[in-house]
């Protein structure tokens, strides 16, 4: 009888599912009433030869249009963070101030930097505690971004707010003829589904029929329900991140024009590639540049991505901003042919193969143990890292402190516009992503960096792993390191 009863439960549960999570469609729902806001450039100072940046992680209050006041976490104000912006060859040094009332960290994701500077769940800050993490910029121009990273919590902390872009110039970029003017003709667009309660408090709760995690019904970006971009210049350039907790989005414009990806997460690509969608998962970013005709106006909007993914929203149509331009275009008018040199990494130059596999809320079959080193790679080396999702769920892959290269999706090469540098990928059901990186040079015997899959709650749930960097000629056996706790709770 027992399962007969639990077969039962069983269909009833997938028919809820299938009732709770019915594709959402708004297009043509959204009122684009309100300016896109652009976050504020960070101050900074130079500090004997050194460029310092001062950040507070605080609570307020913030209009999401809920016709209320939500109450929010925010860096320097009440609701997402400032953008730091620095160039490569600088010395930085970001100060970083803890008012939440509860301990939190912040990872600069995408970051090429020593594992104590990192952000991870080891360097926890302290109510009241102020971290200050300094490090040379050393890589690519690139749209980074930073948000906390405290084990076990990294989903509430994002989604109340704490997210901001860190911008990498270089001399490669600026030498290009790019749309470069922030807030004017780049863009950058942090792109987050929301839900709300009729109090307009952020509801977090999630059933059962959320393994993935919370999905929101309402899309903000840069922290803007509704926004529309009054469009001053031909070109623009849209620096898009997927700062979601759980959904993947697949971006197009409603008339399907084509557009010009000109990078991914880490960098440039070598040169700009037209598409007419562009998919991202959490975590992700892409640089895009889109063309205005005089006194048009356009959507920006999301469809139902590769794959599927229908229980992380993958199965919706979404609008999220409108384009309006104005009746004399100024500006950049076409995007270079060429953009800069990236040289594919030979898989005959990797000297180590390793294998993940992504399933349940581990990687492995092992959750993440916060004491256990599950990986030692030798600084300078190149490797190989084939990531296999087994199926259950929707995965992506994040790799601290590595700018990799997708050698192939089950064998076939990836497409164009992600053929340049990554940090975070998509591993579709059944899947096996192979990736190939270089490490860089900062070790660290005791304080590991992490790989983890980027949808927040697996993320929280254990879906992580831990890797040190050593000095060339120190043991790799794992079984010779632990982790260092002594930040950890």
């Amino acid at each position: 009888m027992a399962v007969a009863v639990f077969g039962i439960a069983a269909v009833g549960a997938r028919v809820a599912v299938t009732v709770l999570r019915a594709p959402l469609d708004t297009r043509g729902t959204v009122t684009f009433d309100r300016e896109l806001r652009i976050p504020a450039l960070a101050e900074s100072r130079v500090e004997d030869g050194v460029r310092v940046f001062d950040l507070t992680m605080q609570r307020g209050e913030s209009d999401l249009g809920r016709g209320t006041a939500t109450p929010t976490w925010g860096i320097n104000g009440p609701h997402l963070a400032p953008t730091l912006r620095a160039a490569r060859g600088e010395e930085v040094r970001v100060r970083v101030t803890n008012r939440l009332g509860e301990a939190s960290t912040l990872h600069w994701h995408g970051m090429r930097l020593p594992a104590r500077m990192d952000g991870g769940p080891h360097q926890m800050i302290e109510p009241g505690a102020t971290w200050t993490p300094q490090w040379n910029i050393d890589q690519p121009a690139a749209g980074l971004w930073y948000h906390p990273h405290p084990h076990g919590e990294t989903a509430r902390h994002v989604y109340r707010g704490l997210a901001g872009m860190f911008l990498i110039d270089d001399d490669a970029e600026s030498r290009l003829a790019l749309p470069r003017r922030y807030g004017i003709d780049d863009l950058p667009m942090i792109v987050q589904d929301r839900r709300f309660h009729d109090d307009g408090t952020l509801d977090t709760s999630t059933s059962l029929f959320q393994s993935e995690g919370i999905i929101g019904d309402t899309v903000l970006v840069n922290g803007t329900p509704g926004p529309y971009v009054d469009v001053t210049t031909r070109t623009v350039r849209l620096r898009l991140l997927n700062g979601s907790n759980t959904r993947p989005y697949d971006f197009v414009f409603d008339d399907h024009r084509e557009f010009s990806v000109i990078g991914t997460d880490s960098g440039l690509l070598p040169a700009p590639v037209p598409v007419r969608a562009v998919p991202l998962s959490p975590g992700e970013r892409a640089e895009v540049v889109v063309t205005f005709r005089p006194g048009e106006r356009v959507r920006l909007q999301s469809e139902p991505t590769p794959g599927g993914a229908r229980f992380a929203g993958g199965s919706d149509h979404l609008e999220i901003a409108e384009f309006r331009a104005a009746s004399d275009l100024g500006g950049v008018g076409t995007v270079p042919d060429r953009l800069v040199d990236v040289a594919p990494i030979p898989e005959t130059a990797a000297t180590v193969t390793r294998s993940f596999s992504l399933g349940g809320s581990t990687i492995d079959r092992k959750p993440m143990d916060m004491a256990r080193i599950d990986e030692v790679v030798t600084a300078g080396a190149t490797e190989i890292w084939s990531v296999a999702n087994s199926g259950d769920a929707v995965h992506n892959f994040h790799i601290h402190d590595a700018a990799f290269q997708i050698l192939d999706i089950d064998g076939d090469p990836p497409p164009r516009y992600l053929g340049g540098w990554k940090d975070t990928v998509w591993v579709p059901r059944d899947s096996t992503v192979r990736l190939i990186m270089t490490f860089a040079h900062h070790t660290d015997t005791e304080v590991p960096y992490m790989y983890h899959c980027h949808l927040l709650r697996h993320e929280d749930e254990g879906m992580m792993g831990q890797f040190l960097v050593v000095p060339p000629g120190t043991s790799t056996d794992p079984a010779d390191y632990s982790a260092r706790t002594g930040h950890h709770h």
